[in-house]
C-alpha cells in the first residue's frame, strides 16, 4: 500500500488513508443574490452538474485507491487536486457575503461530522487500552493538547501506530488508517481561513498569485527547505494543492475562459510534463505515486485541474446517458463529508465480515479458501458499499444540522413520489 511522507504505512489489507482528497463541503442551497456585480466572464450561479460529477468521481476514486492501492490511479485522475479546485471555486462563490460569516458557515459544516466520528475513533482506541499519557509519541504535555484537534482540526490529531493485535478483529495499523483522513481537515481549514487574503490577491495579481504556490512548492516540497514535524506536512500540503484552489478561484472569476483554449490546453500540458518528468527522476517506494512526490503532484494536479476546467460545460443536469446517474450524484455531494471520513474504517470492517466466510461448511476445503483468498480484495470493494450507505443513514444527517436544515436520511434528490426536482437539484438545500 501507499504512503505519503512523514506518515506510516499500513500493513496487511488494511487500506492506506493518507493524501487523499477529503471532499470540500458542496454549497447545496440555492445561491444568495450577489451583491456586486460579477466580473467579466464569471460563473453565473446556481448548481453545477459538472462540478458535482467530477466531486463524485473523485470520492469514488478515493475509496478505490484506498482499498486496492493502485499507484497508477494518482495519475489518471488526481482527486487531491480536483477536490481543492472545486472547494476553491465554492469558496470564492460564497466570499461574495461578508469573510467572517461564511468561514464561521465553512467550519460549522465539518464541526459535527467529525465530532461524531472522532468519538468512535477515541471511543475504541481508549477500550483497546491507549492512554495518550503513556504514548512515548504523544505523551508529553504538547500531546495531551494535541486531542483537542479530535474537536477542532488545527493540527494533526495524536494516534498510536499499532494497537492490539496483528492477528485481532482489525489490523494492528488501524488507528492509522482511521485517522488518516482527518489531515485533510486541517489543509482545509488553513486554505479557508486564508481565502479572503488569497482571494484580494488574486484579484490584484491573479497569475503571481497563481503561481506562487508552485514555487512554493519546488522549495519546500523538493527538500531545497525543510520544515521539520507535522508543521512541514502542513506547509507542504499548502504549497502542493495551493496552485489548485486558486484555480478554483480563477475558474469562478471567469479568467480561465478569457484565455484561448489551445493556449491554456498546451501550456497546461508542458506542465503536466514536467511533472511526469520530474517523477521519473524521483519515483519511491510505491513507484509512480503522485502523492509520494510533491512537485509531481502539484504540476500534474494543477495541469490535470486547467484542462477540466477549461472545458467545463456548466450543466444545469446531467446530460444523455449521465443521467442514470443522477440521484448517486447527489447522494454523494450531500454526504460527501461522511463517506470520506469513514470510508478507510469501512473498508477494514469488510475484513471481519469477510473472514466470517472461511467458517461456512463450504468453504472447509482448499480449492474454495483459494478461490476466495484470490478474489479477497474484489469482495471487499463490493462490501463496501452496503456498508458506506448504512453509515450515511446512521450519521450522514449531521451534515444537515451542521448546515441548519433538516435532517435527512437518504439525500439522492428524489421526491416522495420517486420523481426529482427540477434542474437536477437536491430538493431540500442548504
Amino acid at each position: 500500500m501507499t504512503h505519503a511522507p512523514g506518515h506510516p504505512a499500513g500493513t496487511g489489507t488494511s487500506p492506506e488513508p493518507f493524501r487523499e482528497p477529503f471532499p470540500a463541503v458542496p454549497d447545496q442551497r440555492t445561491p444568495d443574490p450577489e451583491p456586486a456585480p460579477a466580473p467579466p466572464g464569471a460563473r453565473k450561479p446556481g448548481r453545477d452538474r459538472y462540478l458535482d460529477l467530477l466531486r463524485s468521481l473523485a470520492l469514488f476514486r478515493v475509496v478505490v485507491y484506498h482499498l486496492f492501492g493502485w499507484a497508477w490511479l494518482t495519475v489518471l485522475f488526481p482527486s487531491m487536486g480536483v477536490m481543492f479546485a472545486l472547494a476553491g471555486s465554492l469558496m470564492a462563490r460564497s466570499l461574495s457575503r461578508p469573510a467572517l460569516g461564511v468561514i464561521r458557515s465553512r467550519i460549522r459544516r465539518l464541526l459535527p461530522p467529525m465530532w461524531a466520528f472522532g468519538a468512535v475513533v477515541l471511543t475504541l482506541l481508549f477500550a483497546g487500552g491507549w492512554n495518550p499519557a503513556d504514548d512515548p509519541d504523544h505523551g508529553d504535555t504538547w500531546g495531551l493538547l494535541g486531542l483537542v484537534n479530535y474537536l477542532v482540526p488545527i493540527g494533526a490529531p495524536p494516534f498510536p501506530w499499532h494497537i492490539g493485535s496483528p492477528s485481532g478483529l482489525l489490523d494492528d495499523t488501524w488507528a492509522v488508517q482511521a485517522a488518516g483522513p482527518l489531515w485533510y481537515l486541517r489543509a482545509y481549514l488553513w486554505f479557508v481561513i486564508a481565502s479572503p487574503l488569497l482571494l484580494w490577491a488574486f484579484r490584484r495579481a491573479p497569475w503571481p498569485t497563481l503561481l506562487a504556490p508552485l514555487g512554493l512548492t519546488a522549495v519546500v516540497g523538493t527538500g531545497l527547505v525543510t520544515v521539520p514535524g507535522e508543521t512541514g506536512n502542513a506547509v507542504t500540503d499548502f504549497a502542493v494543492y495551493g496552485g489548485c484552489w486558486v484555480l478554483g478561484f480563477a475558474h469562478h472569476e471567469g479568467l480561465l475562459k478569457q484565455i484561448p483554449r489551445y493556449v491554456s490546453v498546451s501550456c497546461a500540458s508542458l506542465v503536466m510534463a514536467f511533472g511526469l518528468w520530474w517523477a521519473s527522476n524521483h519515483l519511491g517506494a510505491d513507484g509512480w505515486d503522485l502523492n509520494d512526490i510533491p512537485l509531481a503532484q502539484a504540476t500534474w494536479s494543477f495541469g490535470f485541474v486547467v484542462i477540466l476546467l477549461q472545458y467545463s460545460p456548466s450543466w444545469q443536469e446531467l446530460p444523455g446517458r449521465l443521467k442514470k446517474w443522477d440521484r448517486l450524484v447527489t447522494l454523494s455531494n450531500n454526504r460527501a463529508v461522511t463517506v470520506y471520513l469513514w470510508h478507510n474504517l469501512l473498508i477494514m470492517a469488510t475484513v471481519p465480515v469477510i473472514d466470517l466466510v472461511y467458517k461456512l461448511p463450504f468453504m472447509q476445503n482448499a480449492q474454495a479458501a483459494d478461490a476466495l483468498g484470490t478474489t479477497y480484495q474484489l469482495w471487499m470493494f463490493c462490501l463496501v458499499w452496503p456498508l458506506i450507505g448504512l453509515t450515511i443513514v446512521a450519521v450522514g444527517w449531521l451534515e444537515d444540522l451542521a448546515a441548519k436544515r433538516r435532517p435527512r436520511l437518504w439525500p439522492n434528490g428524489a421526491r416522495r413520489g420517486g420523481s426529482r426536482g427540477g434542474n437536477g437539484r437536491s430538493i431540500s438545500r442548504r
